[in-house]
C-alpha cells in the first residue's frame, strides 16, 4: 500500500511539474525562470522515485516470499508522525510570515536538525550555513527575486 501511494503520489508531482515547466516556457524570460528552476528539477526528482518504486516493487515482491513481511507501523503512531509533520510545515510557514524567506531558511532548517534530526552541533551549524549560502546565492544575490521581508523587519 505505501508503495502504491508513492507511485500516486509521484507522478501527480511529475504532473504538476510539466504542466508548470510547459507554461512557463510561454511567459517571458525573467518571468518564466523561476518556475523552471523548480519544475524541471522536481520532475526530474519525481520520475527517479517513480523508478525506485517501480524497482524497488520487484525487488520487495523476491524478499518478502523469502521472509515475512515486516510489521505495520502502529496507528496511533502514525498519526503522531504525521501530526509531528503538520507542526513542523506551520512552523515554517509561520517563521516564513514573521521573518521572510532569506531569515526563516536557516532559522528552520537549524531548529528542525537539533530538535527533530536530533544532530550534533557542528553538523547542524555547517549544513545550515552551507544550504543557507545555496538559497541566498541562488534566489538572491543571481536571480535578484525580491522576498517579503516579513511582518518583524
Amino acid at each position: 500500500m505505501h508503495n502504491r501511494s508513492s507511485l500516486i503520489l509521484a507522478i501527480g508531482i511529475m504532473a504538476i511539474a510539466a504542466y508548470a515547466a510547459f507554461s512557463a516556457l510561454a511567459w517571458p524570460l525573467k518571468t518564466a525562470l523561476f518556475p523552471l528552476v523548480i519544475s524541471i528539477p522536481l520532475f526530474c526528482l519525481a520520475a527517479a522515485e517513480v523508478v525506485a518504486i517501480t524497482l524497488a516493487r520487484s525487488r520487495s515482491a523476491a524478499i518478502e516470499q523469502a521472509q515475512d513481511a515486516p510489521a505495520e507501523v502502529a496507528g496511533t503512531v502514525a498519526l503522531r508522525r504525521s501530526f509531528v509533520a503538520i507542526g513542523w510545515i506551520l512552523g515554517f510557514f509561520a517563521v516564513i510570515l514573521l521573518f521572510g524567506f532569506l531569515v526563516a531558511v536557516p532559522i528552520f532548517l537549524l531548529a528542525y536538525l537539533k530538535v527533530q534530526a536530533k544532530e550534533g552541533w557542528l553538523f547542524s551549524i555547517v549544513f545550515t550555513a552551507v544550504i543557507w549560502a545555496a538559497f541566498w546565492g541562488l534566489f538572491d544575490y543571481s536571480l535578484h527575486l525580491p522576498f517579503a521581508s516579513g511582518l518583524v523587519f
